[in-house]
């Protein structure tokens, strides 16, 4: 549960009062860093510019616009004000492709984490969309665990730390996923982030369809 102080610090950081019910998700467990992947790490977070997408030519930006339209709407009941929904979306899109990560899992995740609510806190302290635990702030960020809250921080802090997990499990995702969970070796979080995804996994319909293998028709 939030403590008293901890519910008025929220207040005071203009969170809205639903917002505040704890998530009930998992937490990532404090290891140690080798001081390479600790400042590989710090220098994958510095960088706080805005999220604005760039596109090297018009199909590509016209296959994002199709992407946000067609996601949009599906989270048009957990965020109601367009405007907010895009800024979102937009960032997800971002800090996903900027980590190497499926967007729709990054969507999954957050699902199962938080429920996309931005101030969402867990029992053991895990903040914000992508339940991002504090220490990781005085790891690999500036020591304000408070800025977990902002948008972009948090799916940031949390997009570089799934990447981390990944390359540490050497590709495995199932194993990645627990770890990011604080619940490696078992299955039901990692199955929970999957079937989360499907809904937020999108197929492009403006994409070529791939011609038939040639030999689809030998034998007939």
């Amino acid at each position: 549960m939030i403590g008293r102080r901890g519910a008025l610090a929220l207040l005071a950081s203009g969170a809205a009062p639903w917002s505040l019910a704890p998530a009930h998700a998992g937490a990532q467990i404090e290891e140690p860093l080798a001081d390479s992947v600790r400042t590989a790490l710090s220098s994958a977070i510095a960088n706080s510019a805005p999220p604005v997408p760039e596109f090297p030519d018009t199909e590509s930006r016209l296959a994002y616009l199709r992407w946000l339209g067609a996601l949009s709407p599906l989270l048009a009941r957990r965020k109601v004000d367009w405007r907010e929904r895009k800024e979102f979306l937009q960032t997800v899109w971002y800090e996903s492709r900027r980590a190497g990560l499926d967007t729709g899992l990054v969507l999954g995740l957050i699902q199962v984490e938080s429920a996309f609510r931005k101030f969402a806190v867990s029992r053991v302290g895990a903040r914000g969309y992508m339940q991002v635990m504090p220490f990781w702030s005085r790891l690999i960020g500036d020591g304000d665990p408070g800025k977990l809250f902002h948008m972009q921080t948090n799916l940031r802090f949390g997009c570089v730390i799934l990447r981390h997990y990944i390359e540490r499990e050497r590709g495995d995702l199932i194993m990645a996923l627990g770890r990011y969970n604080g619940s490696r070796g078992k299955p039901q979080y990692p199955n929970a982030v999957f079937a989360a995804s499907r809904r937020w996994h999108f197929t492009d319909p403006g994409l070529p369809k791939a011609a038939p293998s040639p030999a689809a028709g030998a034998g007939n």
